[in-house]
């Protein structure tokens, strides 16, 4: 796709920026030399194959950079649960029914299955369809602990910070890591290192990985 032939501005992310093509289609684009659109879209297309609820994409019609991928209509489950539209019990079900049915797709090139690696409330659409996961830049084949860690860290790493978001985060991860939740000792320590050398973590961030280990592992216990 021509750098530019895209329309307006829909949002941004810490890697990317997602602009409209039509009233069905967008284009998600890599800022920066990160990412690799084309891998990415190839792994949604893949887990579509198996009906896991994750945008069409046109990867003709793409490239490294530009990802064609299905305009999806609804709010993200993050600004359901501040509108109060969606509870923290009923958000934390089903990220946990989302990260178990992504973990019955077979990996593709490996054992093992399929993970997300950062499935949380803002990469979650909630249509008129039902929920729909977006930004798989991170995906790769492994071991489902490692994608309930990732998760599970990234919900408490909000938890254990100040912000407005804090008491929801952490009843959401409390229903997440419930009935229960295939995290493991293994997946949280990789979690844990995968999130601290992630190059688009603030400092703040990165100092709030020892709290927010203590908080999951108070789970852990229970």
């Amino acid at each position: 796709m021509a750098e530019g032939a895209v329309g307006r501005l829909l949002g941004s992310g810490r890697t990317a920026d997602v602009y409209e093509l039509d009233e069905a289609w967008v284009v998600r684009r890599f800022r920066d030399g990160y990412g690799d659109a084309l891998a990415e879209g190839a792994v949604m297309a893949h887990v579509r194959e198996h009906g896991y609820p994750a945008p069409r994409v046109r990867l003709a019609d793409s490239s490294r950079t530009d990802l064609v991928m299905q305009r999806l209509s609804g709010p993200t489950m993050l600004r359901a649960l501040t509108e109060g539209a969606l509870g923290a019990d009923e958000a934390g079900g089903m990220l946990a029914g989302l990260l178990r049915r992504l973990h019955r797709v077979p990996a593709r090139r490996s054992d093992g299955s399929v993970l997300h690696l950062d499935l949380h409330p803002d990469n979650v659409i909630l249509t008129p369809d039902g929920p729909y996961v977006i930004d798989w830049d991170n995906a790769r084949d492994g071991d489902p602990g490692l994608d309930w860690g990732s998760s599970a860290v990234v919900l408490a790493q909000v938890a254990v910070d100040d912000g407005p978001l804090a008491e929801p985060a952490r009843a959401l991860l409390a229903a997440l890591l419930a009935d229960p939740s295939d995290l493991t000792e293994d997946g949280l320590a990789g979690a844990l290192r995968r999130r601290a050398a992630n190059p688009t973590m603030t400092r703040r961030e990165v100092e709030l990985l020892g709290a927010a280990e203590e908080l999951i592992r108070t789970f852990m216990r229970e």
